[in-house]
């Protein structure tokens, strides 16, 4: 049982740590790192780095300059697009380490289910914040942002401190992604059509005389 227990935990946090770094990375590094430094949790060796100060300066760093960007209309949507080279990659790696000290298989294992609940969770808030956009106001944008936020803080200490209940959480979480994914992209190709049929209006326009 006690074995059993170390499973759940250890996968709780190496999915979670995934799973929001696919959201918000600085606010998931920030949390980890933070939470290992005050002792409210025992990090693996390999995340040990999360603690030193440099890192957690960095991550504080970048978490004020995308709490802004995040917050702007249109930013947002290209912060995003960058960080697509940068959450996923950051999922696999935050899996990989979660795991511990590991034979090789498992840790590889873990870095490909990482990786791809980062995609997924990263798919899911860009290709929504995509259609928030459309909306002429920036009010749902920042409600989307701050929601987002306390989401990944709330779900980093849920895996924490909660595992058996985050999994419970995240397997809900995958089968709403499945049912969310088709319709984000539909959506987004609809916003791509008007926008290329207005522009295509605007291009084909005679000059003024």
């Amino acid at each position: 049982m006690e074995h059993l227990d170390e499973i759940i935990k250890t996968l709780s946090m190496t999915m979670g740590a995934a799973w929001a770094s696919g959201i918000n990375l600085y606010a998931t590094l920030l949390v980890l790192g933070i939470m290992g430094t005050t002792g409210n949790i025992v990090l693996p060796e390999n995340l040990h780095i999360l603690m030193d100060p440099m890192v957690l300066g960095a991550a504080g760093m970048m978490y004020f300059v995308e709490f802004i960007a995040d917050k702007t209309p249109g930013v947002d949507t290209g912060w995003d697009a960058i960080h697509t080279f940068i959450r996923i990659p950051a999922g696999v790696m935050l899996a990989a380490g979660a795991v511990g000290e590991v034979n090789t298989g498992v840790a590889v294992a873990a870095a490909i289910l990482g990786g791809g609940l980062a995609a997924g969770s990263h798919a899911a808030k860009a290709g929504s914040r995509v259609l928030i956009n459309t909306s002429p106001e920036p009010f749902s944008n920042w409600t989307a942002s701050i929601l987002e936020d306390v989401v990944v803080v709330g779900g980093i200490w849920t895996s924490l401190t909660h595992p058996g209940i985050f999994i419970v959480l995240l397997v809900i979480f995958i089968l709403f992604l499945i049912w969310l994914i088709p319709k984000l992209w539909q959506g987004i190709k609809k916003v791509a059509s008007v926008l290329g049929r207005w522009l295509g209006i605007r291009t084909s326009s005679p000059p003024a005389a």
